[in-house]
């Protein structure tokens, strides 16, 4: 039978031979959609939010965004970046459907989940009317 101290060091092996768990978290951001935010800004009196949740264990980015008073309808929705608020980015996730309220989930990769983190990733909405983007917003926490 093992003593104390021989238990005591036994665990401690085990307990430091065993993986270390990813630390899962879920991280929240938010966007604020304007015309102001778009580049350039057209004329326009849309607005919209964004919600959002990513999961660091699995990469996956759950989405929520609104819009209202858009000029007409959607034509192309996006998260885009990396990009700083006043410059462009290419886009990463195309939204499934266009219409308000448009919600769906992307697998994002290490670098996306840093430029998200690093508040360099934002949503862009189009319509005919503005094809360079009616709103605009950047996510960020």
């Amino acid at each position: 039978m093992l003593g104390w101290t021989a238990r005591c060091a036994f665990l401690l092996v085990v307990v430091c031979l065993q993986p270390l768990a990813a630390q899962a978290e879920t991280l929240k951001f938010t966007a604020t959609l304007s015309p102001a935010a778009t580049v350039p800004p057209p004329a326009s009196n849309a607005s919209g939010a964004g919600e959002f949740s990513y999961k660091s264990d699995t990469g996956q980015l759950e989405f929520t965004v609104l819009y209202d008073n858009m000029s007409g309808s959607p034509t192309e929705g996006y998260i885009r970046g990396p990009a700083s608020p006043g410059a462009n980015g290419p886009a990463i996730v195309g939204f499934p459907a266009l219409q308000s309220p448009i919600s769906g989930t992307a697998t994002l990769t290490n670098d996306q989940a840093a430029a998200l983190q690093a508040g360099q990733l934002y949503v862009d909405i189009r319509t005919a009317a503005h094809p360079a983007g009616e709103i605009r917003g950047q996510i960020g926490r």
